[in-house]
């Protein structure tokens, strides 16, 4: 089938005939990378191929009319390295070329995925943290010194693998300068930039109410002690923490364990919340409070945005690409838990000179991510891709 550069008939037409597959790692701990996936096979009308999967959660977060197209491939223990390595062996045996168009694969762990299945993309959200940005902190803070030699032959074994997979990534596509920078670092490869998807029509600015929030999963990188730390100096604000902890490995446990015996009184963690609940807390909150490290993009920032409600976050990843600073928030350099509080009051005691918020600016800056800009944008790569002479 001869494709063009869709325009919107084009593509009608392209939607009903090709049939697509996308591969995700895992969907049982839902979050940014999830999201997106879903979106993909929602709004293309494709198929997932996944791991583990958290069906309860996914209809909480409002994508119940994707459950019937996602299909497991079996489940993978949660405890790391074996989550990943049966996950890479998975999505390596997988072999779907004559049921299937095109592919896309949106789970970094299902690259494995596109030895046997072509014409592909490959949706970098980051690249494999866990054998390139983070293999000195996981040495360092995660693991016994005994398993260190272990775990370096393990990242070593696995990059050369990555590698090796890599070879059979027709088309790259990833989420942020920041990402597509690591790419080129890592795989030596020229990735074009389209920015997750975000519905901004589900969010609107409410009046405030007394509480600030931050959304994310409950992991180390996400520095949420920081967060505990900040607010247990500022006893007249409050945070609401909505997030959920990964389940398996020793050091999420750890860290689960030492979130909870610092967490102040003005402190509430909230698990888990259905879609509609997290965005009305988003509407009626002062602001979001981001601390994560090295944040590829960071969809939160987009919804806090979208709701009319300052962000404040590190000035680092992502977030230097979609945060205008003084304007739709504050991005603070060499982030820590002084810094974080002092900039809370400042905002709260109106001292911070060089801000200027702008509501409209917020939710305009929010527009740019419109799940319609993206899928427009994802249309165009596929059919480039489907177009390119090695296909």
């Amino acid at each position: 089938m001869l494709l063009i550069r869709p325009n919107n008939t084009t593509w009608q037409y392209i939607r009903h005939t090709m049939r697509i597959a996308i591969f995700h790692s895992f969907m049982d701990n839902i979050g940014g990378a999830e999201i997106v996936t879903m979106t993909l096979a929602r709004e293309l009308q494709a198929d997932i191929y996944t791991t583990n999967l958290d069906t309860r959660h996914i209809i909480e977060m409002g994508f119940e009319d994707v459950l019937p197209r996602i299909r497991s491939i079996g489940k993978v223990p949660i405890q790391a390295p074996f989550r990943h390595q049966l996950t890479f062996f998975r999505f390596w045996r997988l072999k779907l070329k004559n049921q299937y168009d095109f592919f896309i694969i949106s789970g970094d762990w299902a690259m494995s995925g596109a030895v046997h299945n072509a014409p592909n993309i490959w949706y970098v959200h980051s690249p494999l943290h866990e054998l390139w940005a983070f293999v000195e902190r996981i040495k360092k803070n995660f693991i016994p010194k005994w398993q260190v030699p272990i775990y370096e032959l393990w990242v070593k074994f696995n990059r050369r693998l990555t590698l090796s997979y890599a070879k059979h990534i027709d088309g790259w596509v990833c989420n942020s300068e920041n990402t597509k920078q690591r790419i080129l670092k890592y795989y030596k490869k020229n990735a074009t930039i389209i920015f997750p998807p975000t519905y901004t029509s589900k969010y609107s600015p409410r009046n405030k109410e007394n509480y600030w929030i931050s959304v994310n999963r409950l992991l180390a990188n996400k520095r949420i002690d920081m967060q505990l730390k900040a607010f247990s100096k500022l006893p007249n604000e409050k945070l609401i923490i909505v997030g959920s902890y990964e389940k398996g490995a020793r050091q999420f446990e750890s860290y689960k364990q030492y979130l909870e015996s610092i967490k102040p009184a003005n402190v509430e963690i909230r698990h888990w919340v259905p879609q509609d609940e997290l965005i009305d807390l988003y509407s009626k909150s002062k602001g979001l409070i981001i601390t994560s490290e090295l944040e590829d993009f960071g969809m939160t920032a987009i919804e806090a945005m979208a709701s009319g409600k300052i962000v404040i976050a590190p000035n680092e990843g992502g977030y230097k690409e979609t945060i205008l600073n003084g304007k739709t928030g504050i991005l603070i350099n060499d982030m820590n838990e002084d810094r974080l509080r002092d900039t809370i009051l400042a905002l709260e005691n109106n001292t911070l000179s060089q801000v200027a918020y702008s509501e409209k600016e917020s939710l305009q800056q929010a527009q740019k991510y419109d799940v319609a800009v993206f899928i427009e944008q994802i249309r165009d790569k596929i059919s480039s891709v489907k177009n390119s002479p090695k296909q």
